[in-house]
């Protein structure tokens, strides 16, 4: 049901889960733990899915937190449920123990974080645009704010499509070479005249260090090839009507 990083597991007072589809309710090509909001998926299922999730990280269904997610670099703090709405932020940080941050995804990059000594944690959800823009970056000083310290954070790297599955066009290269120039190394010749392999993982990780984090692991699944997994390419080439979510999230115990 779940995958876990050995960097992560080895951290006391910590909880972490990289949700496969595996142990939920609903039906179909949503078959079967989408914990997807924004999916149309049938309600109840999705909360049931949820409420499954939540007990697997040892918190009640309202402290098991997502935000309402927008592709955005943006970070928000979170200290206890959320009082209404969903936050529109990609990424959450937060020292309250007993509270399980998570983000979905469905291809995009799904980054775990702790300082482990100022216990403070994070979840961000890295699509190729959030990080393009900063995410990561954002995530860090969020927690930064709360007093961690940049040398001293781990992260994992959780499923995402995997460079053998991702081929890209023109301007999405013309993007990432625009940004830096040494972003030519994260693409490969594509199959087709025009298009090229976008490695995100690589991506990812190459921000991390950049920004100080070198402690990184990866859980290096691919989502597109591997159907544990929703992969929201994959639901396209299928021609499928809409895709499941997955929620990956991490928590401080009580102590």
């Amino acid at each position: 049901m779940t995958l876990a990083s050995p960097l992560l597991s080895a951290i006391p007072g910590l909880r972490h889960a990289f949700f496969t589809r595996d142990g939920g309710v609903s039906g179909g090509f949503y078959g079967s733990l989408n914990g997807g909001l924004g999916s149309n998926d049938d309600p109840g299922n999705v909360a049931e899915n949820r409420r499954r999730m939540a007990e697997q990280m040892g918190v009640s269904p309202e402290n098991f937190l997502s935000a309402w997610q927008i592709h955005s670099p943006d970070a928000v703090l979170a200290t206890g449920p959320w009082p209404g709405e969903r936050p529109r932020a990609d990424a959450i940080v937060t020292r309250a123990e007993g509270l399980a941050i998570g983000i979905t995804a469905a291809d995009c990059g799904p980054i775990l974080f702790v300082d482990p000594n100022l216990r403070v944690i994070g979840a961000a959800h890295a699509g190729w645009k959030g990080a393009l823009t900063g995410v990561l970056e954002s995530t860090i000083e969020a927690m930064e704010e709360l007093g961690a310290e940049r040398s001293r954070i781990v992260a994992a790297i959780g499923p995402l499509i995997r460079q053998h599955s991702y081929e890209v066009g023109d301007e999405f290269i013309e993007r990432f070479i625009e940004a830096d120039t040494g972003n030519a190394v994260f693409f490969l010749p594509g199959s087709r005249e025009g298009h090229a392999m976008f490695d995100l993982a690589g991506f990812i990780r190459m921000r991390l260090e950049n920004a100080g984090v070198l402690m990184i692991d990866d859980i290096g699944v691919d989502t597109y090839s591997d159907e544990r997994f929703y992969s929201y390419r994959r639901s396209v080439h299928r021609k499928e009507p809409d895709y499941g979510r997955h929620v990956h999230a991490i928590a401080l115990a009580r102590e």
